[in-house]
């Protein structure tokens, strides 16, 4: 394990003053974004030299206290909330694909809902249950509730819904940049948040047992956690490995760093992207259809080495814009100057 002492010096010296509430100042710098350890996937390379400038991070994914201020505030209602349009759904489904029964295109979400045994993991269908009445605060459906929950983090939440609260609370959604640069909390090069020491119950709200039948819970939760059940990062990040996913603002495609380093030289011997977007157009082959996809990061309380290790900062994931999940949610950063005043490459 290598400490970025630059950033952590900065960490100390350089906060340009008092943080806005429930944040934490990341002081920027240069890394090696990506990851060629044995459990990444082709989407996390080539890792090539990035710089970020510093910004401001929510010290927490945001909570169910926290969404439902902005709810009672603005009166939104989340897209699980609101009825499925079947004309937008349709264009991400093959050709032909027939129209579902009216008593499915009703406001709902994705639930977990563990398998009786083993089961193929490259089907999901097999441990997702749509399920009718599901959303923010029915994280299980309609007869389920919040109550006693202010302080886990909100979920079911779509692209839309984590960007309209963004913006009403003043902030934006990280880029993926940001993202694994605060995850990495002043760590070059470990393979995780903490370091290079393998994940276990007490580091992050992740799975222990067999996915996805088996859950030995000795992390002491099944689902969700609160915030701020395990230690923080060395940024002082809560929970940026594992409990829920979280938006990026940054739509996604399986070739981003290799576009990057064509363009820019990034590949630590010729360049630095310098504080990098997302490509200007979408494309996952899992959701081949669909033309808006964004990135998130972070992993889930259903990670695990035997499925899909992505708890580690380097690893991100894509759903079209529209996706609500029981483990998805996201957390806000902001500027520490003006947006205008940042210089940025592709």
């Amino acid at each position: 394990m290598i400490v970025d002492a630059l950033s952590m010096a900065l960490v100390g010296a350089m906060i340009p003053g008092e943080p806005p509430q429930g944040m934490v100042h990341i002081p920027g710098g240069e890394f090696a974004m990506g990851s060629i350890d044995s459990l990444a996937r082709r989407d996390e390379q080539p890792v090539h030299r990035v710089r970020v400038d510093p910004f401001w991070m929510d010290a927490t994914e945001v909570t169910n206290a926290q969404f439902a201020a902005f709810v009672a505030a603005t009166g939104y209602k989340t897209v699980a909330e609101r009825p499925v349009d079947w004309t937008a759904l349709s264009t991400q489904c093959p050709p032909g694909t027939p129209k579902p029964p009216d008593e499915m295109l009703v406001p709902g979400s994705l639930v977990f809902s563990p398998t009786e045994g083993p089961v193929n993991l490259r089907d999901y269908s097999q441990w997702w249950r749509w399920t009718p009445g599901a959303c923010w605060n029915h994280p299980q459906g309609p007869e389920s509730n919040i109550e006693g929950k202010d302080q886990y983090p909100v979920s079911h939440i779509a692209y839309e819904d984590a960007e309209t609260y963004s913006r009403w609370a003043g902030k934006r959604l990280p880029p993926d940049a940001e993202g694994e640069f605060a995850a990495r909390g002043g760590l070059a090069g470990a393979r995780n948040v903490w370091g290079d020491q393998p994940v276990d119950a007490t580091r992050a709200n992740t799975w222990q047992g067999d996915f996805p039948y088996r859950n030995s819970g000795e992390d002491r939760f099944a689902r969700a956690a609160p915030v701020k059940s395990y230690p923080p990062n060395g940024y002082g990040l809560y929970d940026m490995a594992g409990n829920v996913w979280e938006w990026t603002s940054d739509l996604y495609r399986p070739d981003t760093y290799a576009t990057r380093v064509a363009d820019v030289g990034a590949d630590g011997a010729t360049g630095v992207a310098i504080n990098p977007r997302g490509p200007s157009t979408a494309h996952d082959p899992n959701t081949p259809l669909a033309t808006d996809v964004r990135t998130h990061r972070g992993g889930s309380f259903l990670c695990s080495d035997s499925y899909c290790a992505s708890y580690r900062p380097s690893a991100r994931m894509a759903a079209p814009t529209d996706t609500a999940l029981e483990h998805l949610g996201f957390r806000c950063v902001k500027d520490v100057e003006p947006a205008a005043a940042r210089p940025a490459t592709p």
